[in-house]
Formats: C-alpha cells, sequence, structure tokens
C-alpha cells in the first residue's frame, strides 16, 4: 500500500501531488499518501489495455477461468489487513465486510466456472444449404466477441464487491477485456492493496500485463478522461443519478459513442397489502425496519418507500415500526460527502406538504462522527401523488410510508412513479390472484419483483436481475449483479463461409472446446 499508481500492472509514481483517504468515524486522515494520475498515466494504461487486448481476447477458455482464481486467491490472501483497512476507510463493520470480501471473491470463482463450462459466448452454427431452392444458404456462424478495454468506476457504498475486483471488473475480464479502473477516493488503501493482488495474479497466471490498471484521482478529470479517450470501449458505474448521467453524457458527445452502464439506485417501493398486513403486522414491521437501516441504510435497493392501505392492521404495523426505528443506534456514514447529503435530503424530505416524521434514532453515538439517524415518516397517497420530491431517493436510512385510500389507489402510486431495481410485495396468497393490474403494473417499473422478503440482500447467480428501468439504470436490458453482467462487455460477430480451420474454438466442427451450441435450431453439445 504505497499510493503508487498501477499502469499496465506495474506501479507507478506520478508528479500530480497526492491526497489521503479519511476515516468517516473520527475525520481524521489515515496512512498513506496516494500519488493523482495524469493524463499521461491514462494514455499510458489505455495504450497497454488496447495492446493487451489483442491477446487476451484470444486467451483459452481455462486459463482465463484459472486467472479469476487467481485472482481471487490473492485476495482472500490479503485477509485481516484488507478488512481493517477497509473498516477504516468506510466506517463498515469487520462482520459486514468479511461478507462482502467472500462476495468479492466468490463472484470471481463464479464467473471462472461460467467462462469454463463456455456456453455464455451464445455460438450459433447454420451450416451451408448448397442445394436449397431457389437459392443456396451460406455457412454462417455467430458467437458473441469482448468489446475492448473497459473503464470501472468504484462505488462508495460497496469498497470491495463494487470496488477494483468488484463484480464489474470480474465480468469484464471474464468477457475477454482489460479493464482500467478509476479507484474510488474514500478507498484509497483498500483499492492499492487490491490492485495489488491482481498484479501478483496477472504474474502468476502468465496473462498480458497491460490487462489491468489502478488510477487515483481526487476529482473528476481523470473519470471523465478516461470517458472520453478513444481507447475506451465500454464504462461501468455504480452511483447517484446525477453521476451516472454526467457519464453517460460523456460518453455521447464522443466521436465514437461508447455504452456507459449505470446503476444510479432507486427508492424501491414495498406494497403492503392489506391481509397480509392483518395477518403479520409486526412480523412485517421488524423485517421493513431491518432492512431500512442495514449498513446505515446506504445500499441500492434500501426500501425508501413503504405503501399501504389504512387499516387496524396497519396501526399496529406503524406502532411496531415507529419503535424499532427509535431503538436503532446511529452508524457512521461511508464520507463526510454522503453524510451531509442524507441530512439535507431528509430534511427536505420531511418539509413537504403533509409529511409526518413518525420516529427517528435514539441512540446517538457522540464520540463519532457523521453518524446517520434513522428516520421513519408518513404522508398521504393523495398528498404523495402531488410531490415529486417525494419520489426521490434519499440514501440512508430514511423510509416514508405512504397511506393509500385503497389498492386502486396503490396502483396510481405505482403508476407515478419511475423505473425501480426492486419493488416488493407483501401479500397473503389470495391476493396475489385478486389484485392482477397492481402486479403487472409492477412488473412494468423494475427489474426485481420480491414476494414476501426484502429487496436488501443482492443473491450473486445466474438468475439475479440487478437493474431496472430508467433512471434505476440507463439500460435496464443488462444486470451489473451475476453472471449475466458479463453480456455488456460483448458483442455479436458472425463469420460467413469460413475455412473451418481458420474460425475459433467455438465454432469449429466437431465442438473442440465441447461447449453447448445451438446448431440449426437445435441446442447440442454435439
Amino acid at each position: 500500500m504505497n499510493g503508487k499508481n498501477i499502469i499496465c500492472s506495474y506501479e507507478r509514481e506520478t508528479a500530480n501531488g497526492s491526497f489521503s483517504a479519511l476515516n468517516p468515524a473520527t475525520g481524521k486522515p489515515l496512512e498513506g499518501s496516494f500519488f493523482k494520475a495524469g493524463t499521461a498515466d491514462a494514455d499510458e494504461a489505455l495504450k497497454g489495455a488496447e495492446l493487451a487486448y489483442q491477446t487476451y481476447k484470444h486467451l483459452h477458455k481455462d486459463l482465463k477461468a484459472a486467472f479469476l482464481r487467481c485472482i481471487a486467491d490473492e485476495i482472500a490472501a490479503l485477509g485481516d489487513t484488507l478488512i481493517n483497512r477497509a473498516a477504516e476507510e468506510s466506517g463498515l463493520p469487520i462482520g459486514r465486510l468479511q461478507g462482502e470480501l467472500g462476495r468479492t471473491t466468490g463472484q470471481l470463482r463464479l464467473f471462472a466456472q461460467l467462462v469454463e463450462e463456455g456456453s455464455w459466448v451464445e455460438a450459433i452454427i447454420d451450416t451451408a444449404m448448397p442445394d436449397r431452392q431457389p437459392l443456396p444458404r451460406a455457412d454462417i456462424r455467430r458467437m458473441l466477441v469482448p468489446l475492448g478495454p473497459v473503464v470501472v468506476f468504484g462505488a462508495s457504498n460497496f469498497p470491495l464487491a463494487f470496488s477494483v475486483a468488484g463484480g464489474d471488473t470480474a465480468s469484464a475480464l471474464a468477457s475477454g477485456c482489460p479493464v482500467i479502473v478509476k479507484a474510488h477516493p474514500a478507498h484509497l488503501g483498500t483499492s492499492s492493496l487490491v490492485g495489488s493482488a491482481i498484479v501478483k495474479a496477472i504474474h502468476k497466471s502468465g496473462v498480458p500485463e497491460g490487462v489491468f490498471s489502478l488510477l487515483y484521482d481526487d476529482g473528476y478529470d481523470i473519470g471523465s478522461y478516461l470517458v472520453k479517450h478513444p481507447k475506451t470501449k465500454a464504462v461501468t458505474f455504480t452511483g447517484s443519478f446525477k453521476g451516472g448521467m454526467e457519464l453517460v453524457k460523456l460518453a455521447q458527445q464522443r466521436q465514437q459513442p461508447i455504452p456507459v452502464f449505470a446503476e444510479m439506485g432507486s427508492i424501491n417501493p414495498v406494497f403492503l397489502l392489506p391481509q397480509a398486513t392483518a395477518e403479520n403486522p409486526e412480523e412485517l414491521a421488524k423485517k421493513c425496519a431491518a432492512s431500512i437501516t442495514l449498513g446505515a441504510g446506504q445500499f441500492c435497493t434500501n426500501p425508501g418507500l413503504l405503501i399501504a392501505v389504512q387499516s387496524e392492521g396497519l396501526e399496529q404495523f406503524k406502532q411496531t415500526l415507529s419503535g424499532l426505528i427509535s431503538e436503532t443506534p446511529t452508524a457512521t456514514m461511508l464520507t463526510p460527502g454522503i453524510f451531509s447529503n442524507y441530512e439535507n435530503r431528509a430534511q427536505e424530505a420531511l418539509k413537504e406538504e403533509g409529511v409526518v416524521l413518525l420516529a427517528e434514532s435514539g441512540k446517538n453515538n457522540a464520540d463519532l462522527q457523521h453518524q446517520s439517524v434513522a428516520k421513519i415518516a408518513q404522508v398521504s397517497a393523495a398528498q404523495f401523488l402531488t410531490s415529486s420530491r417525494l419520489q426521490e431517493e434519499v440514501f440512508g436510512p430514511y423510509s416514508l410510508l405512504v397511506i393509500a385510500d385503497d389498492v386502486s389507489q396503490m396502483e396510481e402510486i405505482i403508476a407515478a412513479l419511475e423505473g425501480q431495481l426492486t419493488v416488493t410485495l407483501f401479500a397473503a396468497q389470495n391476493e396475489l390472484t385478486q389484485y392482477p393490474e397492481l402486479i403487472s403494473k409492477i412488473a412494468d417499473k423494475t427489474g426485481r419483483m420480491i414476494m414476501n422478503g426484502v429487496p436488501t440482500g443482492v443473491e450473486v447467480c445466474g438468475a439475479m436481475q440487478h437493474g431496472g428501468p430508467f433512471p434505476a439504470t440507463n439500460d435496464s436490458r443488462f444486470s451489473s449483479v451475476g453472471t449475466t453482467a458479463i453480456y455488456r462487455f460483448v458483442r455479436p460477430l458472425a463469420w460467413q463461409d469460413w475455412d473451418p480451420e481458420l474460425l475459433p474454438e467455438e465454432l469449429k466442427d466437431g465442438n473442440p472446446l465441447g461447449i453447448y451450441r445451438l446448431i440449426n435450431q437445435t441446442r447440442t453439445r454435439a
């Protein structure tokens, strides 16, 4: 952890000044000065990435899988050194970070399995039909191929799983794309440690050195430069709507526009149907309170909106929820900026007409800085529908309970909302068939529908969809979590009437890789 940028797998000092990370709990700078990258460093990193791409995109799937596993092993070997530094930089508890470390190494190994199995390239073969009348058919073979160098922006709320070796990096490397990471300025030491682990894996695995670079900057200059650079072929980002849309705008203004995959958060509404609320008001309140306050509310799937119909069960739900929120201790937020933004946006929401504060944290830790105060507020559905401000995300442990007159008014609310990462439905079994219009409208507004659970906790697996209609993400066709995240970094390419020996292994006769392919409309490993 020496503060040097990593350019094409080698550490470099730069001449652009340095800066330090901050402990958000104490407000004091942490050990280590980190060199700011300049445009010349970005140029060198992308030049090396482009050169490495020409070799890395053809790397045998088994060698690529071994490389991903080696990264996981090197990160795991950092152990407490990595966990403790991440805790100092983020204010997150050790237990949470231990789980996040397992997720980080686990998703690397999951992508290794995907690459090793090989069918993700979606190989399609339509063999020649020379005798077809009135015209013969050519031999056409198609598969997915990598785009080229990918720029990854580290996220503030996941210093491991959405950062230097997080899901974006893992899926891009799995696809055959080199990666240039712009480190999050709040996680400098954590980023340095993980970056060094990736470099060790590169040297042990023998993959091209240009497949990985890591650059530091405490502003926006290097990030903007990387997005606009002609050698960059795709960008990933997890963060605010403002930040994500600025990157989308930069990418579209290029002479050659490129895709940006921006996950920009949402309010993740939770619908409490009447019978479910009447049957289990206290249990529902416990689930909601735990989800609202988990990690100081700093999850992109934090339930910022609860929608229910006025009833006796709802009164019990409100009483229990308010009690649990008032007993919630404060927690350190990720950065001073996030803390300030939470305080300001929560106060703005509470000033909206008709909004009433039901409860807030009563256990304050005065010895620490940037402490979140969990809040639960209430408003009528009629008033909610007139206020665009109440439909905006408050990033932190805040949630608004919206009281509807009936389920029809619930339908009005979901129709008025923008796209979401998740929508949750608490419902009794018979209510699922009783309100088909509500469920249909929910499906149009989200990437993941949750039944009788909570939105926080995103499983890394093949079926996971972490992405939703705008503005939750800028492209709802893709996921940033799970194995399908790999499809962000590839494009289809067809070979027509090529010499069989010159075809990629995935498309050759005899199926040398033994993968599933679609041959003349039949899926087979033959």
